[in-house]
């Protein structure tokens, strides 16, 4: 583990960054972070491992929140519509299991990130690399 600030590991700070505009997306400014966050993707493909693996793990897990926000959208549509009797217990449903996991999910992968170390989004994450420090 690195011991100080300039012992980091290569790629940590693009680490963190991706991990920042996942958390960003989420919650600050949505769409706008999702862009960056695509533009670094695309940029930095050839990052170090570290790296790499927090900005495929965030593209992902970003592409799985804006689908699941699609899906609710759909459900209260199918429903009755905005005004109809099932709006709030779809939308209450929706942002306390689905979009908080997502933020907790990025949190942690924050506290990765800021550690050195690789992680992989359970259940929506993709496989990490194989030379990614753990």
């Amino acid at each position: 583990m690195p011991s100080s600030m300039n012992d980091e590991r290569p790629g940590t700070r693009l680490a963190i960054l991706a991990e920042g505009l996942y958390l960003a997306n989420l919650l600050l400014i949505p769409g706008i972070a999702f862009l960056v966050l695509l533009a670094l993707w695309r940029r930095h493909r050839d990052a170090p491992p570290l790296a790499r693996s927090h900005l495929q793990q965030t593209l992902s897990a970003s592409l799985w929140a804006g689908m699941l926000l699609i899906v609710a959208n759909a459900m209260i549509l199918l429903l009755g519509g905005y005004h109809g009797p099932y709006t709030w217990a779809i939308a209450i449903t929706y942002f306390t299991m689905a979009h908080s996991t997502l933020i907790l999910f990025g949190m942690i992968g924050l506290v990765r990130a800021l550690a050195g170390q690789c992680w992989r989004y359970p259940l929506i994450g993709r496989p990490l690399p194989p030379d990614c420090p753990q």
